[in-house]
């Protein structure tokens, strides 16, 4: 798929992987709706990369809620005319034994990171389908979608069901041109997983990658973007882990 021209729109794109994939879509061409629940963070970043030729907006979102998702759709079929990739990134983590875990944090973590998916899909196929014209989803799924781990019992949950969300998309659109594929990214390198925040247990985590460090945000961002140009791919989850789930 050539992008120039494409209009996308990518979740948590104020900052983190959501950013970096904003700016790898604009270096192809795309027009790009920048999503977030932070405002202050959302202008700024599209502040930051309206330069020079680039057609970027921010719109916010909440994605926990289906009206404020549709309201995205729609303000940005309003504005670009449709939506032809739609990259479901937004998400949380809370850590915790499970025993202690209150049901408005598994409730908020199931709304943002499970229900946000749905409803971004739902309504950018809609669109997609009005169309006709196919379109791409990907989201941003984990590592621990696949493997699990102690402390994380809602974050697992979540991921593994955006894992099998994604094949059940790519198998009801496929016939439709529309694509649907996820990224699971190791442990990325951002303000809350830093050598700065996480004091000794950095250098543990990154241990446990075997290409020795943790990843980058334009490392996902450049995987993002594989998955929406090469249209031989659906219904696939990309590990891009540093070795993390081979082990």
């Amino acid at each position: 798929m050539n992008l120039t021209g494409k209009v996308a729109i990518v979740t948590g794109g104020a900052s983190g992987i959501g950013l970096a994939t904003a700016k790898a879509f604009l270096e192809k061409g795309a027009k790009v709706v920048i999503a977030d629940y932070n405002e202050e963070g959302g202008k700024q970043a599209e502040q930051q990369l309206n330069q020079g030729d680039t057609d970027v907006a921010f719109v916010y979102v909440d994605v926990a809620s289906e009206a404020s998702v549709e309201q995205l759709v729609s303000a940005t079929v309003e504005r670009y005319g449709k939506v032809d990739i739609m990259v479901n990134n937004a998400g949380i983590g809370v850590l915790g034994v499970t025993h202690e875990l209150t049901y408005e944090d598994y409730h908020k973590i199931i709304s943002i990171n499970q229900d946000g998916v749905f409803f971004g899909a739902k309504h950018a196929i809609k669109n997609m389908l009005v169309n006709g014209d196919g379109g791409v989803i990907v989201n941003t799924s984990s590592i621990l979608g696949s493997v699990g781990e102690g402390g994380a019992f809602a974050y697992n949950a979540t991921k593994g069901a955006v894992n099998l969300m994604t094949k059940s998309l790519a198998l009801q659109y496929a016939e439709h041109g529309i694509r649907v594929n996820a990224v699971a990214p190791g442990y990325v390198e951002s303000g809350m997983v830093s050598r700065e925040a996480l004091g000794d247990f950095y250098d543990a985590l990154v241990s446990k990658h075997p290409v020795g460090r943790l990843g980058q945000p334009e490392e996902i961002a450049h995987a993002i973007v594989f998955l929406v140009e090469n249209e031989f791919v659906t219904g696939s989850t990309l590990m891009i882990d540093g070795g993390y789930t081979a082990q």
